[in-house]
């Protein structure tokens, strides 16, 4: 299993991606440059969190432009699997490969503590192995992170069951009150139609290490790094 960690100017949780595949999960892993043009025949693409070129504009909305992003682009429409977290969710609205867009969060101050999110089905790469009555507690970091779209696009979402992820409290309940930025429907995370690539604002590579006193962001990894090993 070969992991490729895209770094852009302003990326700051590519080594935390990094130390999540290597370390605790022992996958081949390669830091891919935003300048270059070859994605080294991975299995993956992990598009980190940060700051991609200090978001400027909107956050990814230059990341989108920059070369290696082309080739992600081309490797996610010819079905290959990627995966963005925080930054690398906003990067794959703005490249269109996911629909919808991340604003600024509804009280304008930037969110960085543990939230607790559930997943909403199991057919998907990053939650297939996940019990879909359980809260996971999974840490947040991130100042544009409400989740948007027009009611047509969120139809689609809900009929072709692209929700991977809301928002909840402990106990799994989905309200007002749980939802830390005001996003749409509590919508945490979301795929595309085919299924193949994945967003998300919460960090699950954050949660994998005991000396972290949290796990539970282990069983998406679990799920990802599964299923591509049987394909």
């Amino acid at each position: 299993m070969k992991v490729g960690i895209v770094i852009f100017p302003g990326s700051n949780c590519d080594q935390d991606a990094i130390y999540a595949f290597k370390n605790i999960f022992g996958c081949e892993t390669v830091e891919l440059f935003h300048k270059e043009n070859d994605l080294q025949a991975c299995d993956l693409i992990f598009l980190p969190g940060g700051f991609s070129y200090g978001d400027y504009l909107r956050s990814g909305a230059i990341a989108r432009f920059s070369p290696i992003m082309q080739n992600v682009i081309e490797f996610a429409n010819n079905g290959g699997n990627v995966f963005g977290v925080c930054n690398g969710f906003q990067i794959l609205c703005e490249s269109h490969l996911l629909p919808g867009a991340l604003l600024h969060n509804n009280h304008q101050k930037f969110n960085c503590k543990n939230v607790f999110i559930k997943a909403q089905t199991k057919d998907s790469l990053i939650t297939s192995k996940i019990d879909l009555n359980k809260a996971l507690r999974i840490p947040v970091a991130h100042g544009e992170g409400r989740f948007y779209c027009d009611d047509e696009t969120l139809r689609n979402l809900k009929s072709n069951k692209q929700i991977l992820f809301h928002y909840c409290d402990e106990n799994g309940n989905i309200n007002d009150a749980s939802n830390p930025n005001g996003s749409l429907e509590n919508i945490a995370g979301i795929c595309n139609e085919k299924r193949n690539v994945f967003g998300m604002m919460p960090h699950p590579e954050r949660a994998v290490d005991p000396d972290l006193y949290n796990t539970d962001g282990r069983i998406l990894f679990e799920s990802v790094l599964g299923l591509i090993s049987q394909a």
